[in-house]
């Protein structure tokens, strides 16, 4: 049998993971929630945190795509993608 996928990585928008992260801060910061549960919301909070990041990096990597052309004016440059 194949292994299980922990949680595989659903992509949420940005604002809403934001959102959601406030959210689990606010619950965890009232210290009233079961261990496991407080386990389970830290647990997500560091995915969504994870996804947060990743979504600004590419933000950047397409603000960075815009360079000076020879004329000084912005042109869009080919980005190619390190992986």
């Amino acid at each position: 049998m194949p292994a299980k996928k922990e949680k595989e990585q659903v992509s949420i928008p940005f604002e809403a993971a934001l959102q959601r992260l406030d959210e689990i801060v606010k619950t965890l910061e009232r210290g009233q929630a079961p261990l496991d549960e407080s386990l389970a919301l830290f647990e997500e909070g560091t995915r969504l945190l994870g996804s947060c990041g990743k979504q600004l990096d590419e933000a950047e990597q397409k603000v960075v795509r815009l360079m000076k052309g020879p004329d000084g004016l912005p042109v869009e440059a080919v980005f190619e993608a390190a992986e």
